[in-house]
């Protein structure tokens, strides 16, 4: 009887453990992040943020109390498909889609304090609208020439005021 409860005791340790090392993976905190980001559920988000993570959450937050209940309900049908990670030493990068968006995207991570958390700054795009790439680059904005000469405007013609 007792090597029957130490067994049980054993398994249920060794799950325990399985569940605790697997909810803090990097493909654990993208999705708990990515859900609660596309479902305006920014506590959520929050809970498995950078500082400077947090900070644009907290702006999100604002920006969407504004918006009707019915944008904030369709919200919460966007589905997440978290793909792949990859995993180079307190950094991670993992992939995903949504239902809204088929567009594989990335999304960034770093480990601190024994704990993944989602990197993503004002010049990321990590959810919500279709818009979510986490590892776009912005798009080059035109540049100057500040060589170049302007080429002389030509004139207008000049009204004829007479009258006939």
């Amino acid at each position: 009887m007792k090597k029957v409860f130490l067994s049980i005791v054993a398994v249920f340790a060794l799950a325990v453990t399985m569940i605790s090392c697997s909810s803090n993976s990097p493909k654990a905190s993208a999705e708990k992040f990515l859900n609660g980001l596309n479902h305006m559920d920014y506590e959520t988000a929050k809970s498995v943020s950078t500082d400077e993570t947090k900070k644009m959450l907290d702006m999100m937050s604002q920006l969407t109390a504004m918006m009707p209940d019915s944008a904030k309900e369709n919200a919460k049908k966007v589905k997440i498909n978290v793909g792949k990670e990859e995993v180079n030493g307190d950094k991670a990068t993992v992939s995903y889609t949504t239902s809204e968006d088929t567009t594989t995207r990335n999304l960034n991570l770093v480990k601190q304090n024994g704990k993944w958390l989602v990197q993503w700054s004002k010049n990321d795009n990590a959810g919500g609208e279709g818009e979510n790439n986490a590892n776009a680059t912005p798009e080059a904005a035109p540049t100057t020439d500040t060589t170049a000469t302007a080429a002389p405007a030509t004139e207008a013609p000049v009204a004829d005021t007479t009258h006939k």
